[in-house]
């Protein structure tokens, strides 16, 4: 691995997406994509007791998806990076006590998916692996619990508000060649423009979303028509938008190539006020529909970029400003005698 310029990794042995997994539950596979998801659940329990066993069952479903389709077993991995939004990761902890893998748990709230599979391939290219599963969660019901109002209070919501995704997404990266690598990383930076409402999570995070496109073309000396596609994690009806408006600014024109996890995952007439978020946003929309578009060469080079809001309830509480934070990988086919 080499740091180039700032914040980005280029890494210098070929890294493989040697399998992906997914599963949702019901609006989820309602919507546009359902069609290319493992597994679909009919309803928020998704055959558990709870809706914390639910979201558990969705990452352990993800990750059965993930290896069964190449024959790997836990014991076959070295290094297993995961997270989610719930209290000291609870879904991510208490799956990798099934697992019994080497366990790093990360949080960087909804950009986890992209955090983790950054940090995990910069492990792999560094030799200290020689197979990384990342994974991450999320659940409506979990989620609106913890970080707003008791699930039962029925309070209304602003259109500004996000739908948290329910699901779970898996990625397994190795050295054996396949049809989709990871070539880069950017790590992001912790933004805050001084958002305060918990309800309006597009616009807290598109900073930090365009903060690490800026630095990421920086860095590698790109411009966006160097990408097929730059999408980011959650962003929704609101914050796509400002992402787009904050990088013209800096005469950097992504208009024509970007799009928004949030907004991919759901048809418009769903309710879902302004769009998906969550950490399972990003994961379940790459880990799928953005993989398999690569795989079939529809897309040669992807940047997702997946934003996380970092606050808690209580620093809501406090009427603390939300500092938010967004981490890119880059994904590219691999053309016909590309090794």
């Amino acid at each position: 691995m080499r740091l180039t310029g700032g914040q980005t990794w280029k890494f210098q042995n070929a890294l493989y997406v040697q399998s992906t997994g997914t599963a949702v539950g019901p609006m989820e596979a309602d919507g546009p994509l359902g069609d290319y998801f493992d597994h679909c659940f009919k309803d928020l329990y998704c055959e558990q007791e709870n809706w914390e066993m639910a979201e558990r069952h969705l990452m352990s479903q993800a990750i059965e998806a993930c290896l069964t389709k190449v024959d790997t077993k836990p014991e076959d991995i070295d290094l297993f990076l995961a997270g989610d939004l719930l209290n000291q990761n609870i879904t991510a902890n208490y799956v990798a006590r099934k697992q019994g893998i080497p366990f790093l748990c990360m949080f960087g709230a909804c950009s986890t998916s992209m955090e983790t599979l950054a940090v995990g391939s910069a492990l792999l290219d560094g030799g200290y692996a020689n197979k990384i599963l990342a994974a991450t969660s999320s659940h409506n019901a979990t989620a609106e619990r913890q970080f707003r109002n008791p699930t039962e209070y029925g309070g209304q919501k602003p259109d500004t508000a996000t739908f948290t995704v329910t699901g779970g997404g898996a990625i397994l990266v190795g050295k054996e060649p396949s049809s989709v690598k990871i070539t880069s990383a950017t790590i992001g930076r912790v933004v805050d423009y001084g958002v305060k409402n918990p309800y309006d999570m597009g616009a807290a995070m598109a900073p930090a979303a365009a903060d690490t496109i800026q630095q990421h073309l920086k860095d590698l000396n790109r411009t966006p028509e160097d990408y097929d596609l730059i999408i980011t994690g959650d962003l929704s009806g609101i914050g796509s938008p400002i992402v787009k408006e904050l990088l013209k600014e800096e005469d950097i024109n992504i208009s024509g190539l970007h799009n928004d996890c949030g907004l991919m995952i759901y048809r418009p007439e769903q309710e879902v006020f302004a769009g998906g978020s969550g950490c399972a946003c990003s994961a379940v929309v790459t880990y799928s529909y953005l993989i398999d578009k690569l795989r079939e060469r529809k897309y040669k080079r992807v940047l997702v970029v997946a934003t996380g809001a970092l606050l808690s309830p209580v620093m809501i509480q406090q009427k603390e400003t939300i500092p938010t934070i967004a981490h890119g990988v880059v994904f590219e086919a691999v053309q016909e005698g590309d090794a």
